[in-house]
């Protein structure tokens, strides 16, 4: 699949911190006033503007073969779904970001390892659904075949702790590939922003272009993003599906420090 908007990715800073598989990943997207995502921009940084609005999204996808370094995977809490309800930032030399208010998963270690370093992840338990059995997980995200994407994917998930809940499917459009700037803004991101010891972080990724198909939405009721403290009315005006990628993650750094 070719697409003309996608950026080039930066240069990853060495070592690799780690690798994994994104698969089957769910994209839904709303507009919010750029207040809104103002308020919630770690220091340093500002929200990512596209067509007047600053965006939130609710994705989900799952997790595979995650290992640290360049070393394989590691069993068990290597694979997992994720849902995550994200805001996008920009720091004042152009760099552009994530912004995770909150990130679901089931394993417990790896929520309490991740929230130590100050990213907001939430035990929970988290299912995918599809139509009919199918595991692309171990395959090559690069060369999965268009028409064997699962006519309805969708995730689901419920809370341990405060009990909210979200369920949501979309049923991919293999047909229709989304290349235009709107999808490239909300998907081509390299990297996440946080807040770690009283300084913003900024921790590198990189990965190829994500196969980008449109898709239809065929079931949502979430309350994680009100959860996050945000409203959003109606349908989200982006929906989309992939089936996935591999990325790696290498040295954070601290907003304002040498060696960007």
């Amino acid at each position: 699949m070719s697409n003309d908007t996608w950026p080039e990715p930066p240069g990853l800073p060495r070592p690799v911190i780690m690798g994994q598989r994104w698969t089957d990943a769910v994209f839904l997207h709303w507009r919010i006033p750029v207040g809104v995502a103002a308020r919630r921009m770690p220091q340093g940084v500002v929200p990512d503007v596209f067509d007047g609005s600053a965006w939130v999204g609710l994705i989900g996808f799952r997790l595979r073969g995650a290992g640290l370094g360049s070393g394989p995977a590691i069993p068990y809490f290597g694979d997992f779904n994720e849902i995550n309800v994200r805001l996008y930032s920009r720091e004042p030399d152009g760099t552009r970001g994530v912004v995770f208010l909150s990130l679901d998963a089931s394993r417990l270690a790896v929520v309490l390892a991740a929230r130590a370093a100050g990213i907001p992840y939430v035990w929970s338990r988290t299912d995918f659904r599809a139509a009919r059995p199918a595991d692309r997980g171990t395959r090559d995200p690069s060369i999965v075949n268009p028409s064997t994407v699962n006519p309805s994917t969708g995730y689901s998930v419920r809370r341990f702790r405060g009990g909210a809940r979200s369920n949501f499917a979309v049923a991919p459009a293999v047909d229709d590939v989304a290349a235009d700037p709107l999808s490239t803004h909300l998907t081509a991101r390299f990297g996440l922003h946080t807040r770690f010891l009283g300084r913003t972080l900024y921790v590198p990724n990189t990965h190829t272009p994500w196969p980008l198909y449109r898709a239809e939405l065929t079931l949502l009721e979430d309350q994680l993003i009100a959860a996050a403290g945000i409203a959003v009315v109606g349908p989200p005006e982006s929906v989309l599906f992939s089936p996935g990628v591999h990325t790696q993650f290498g040295r954070p750094r601290a907003l304002g420090s040498p060696g960007r």
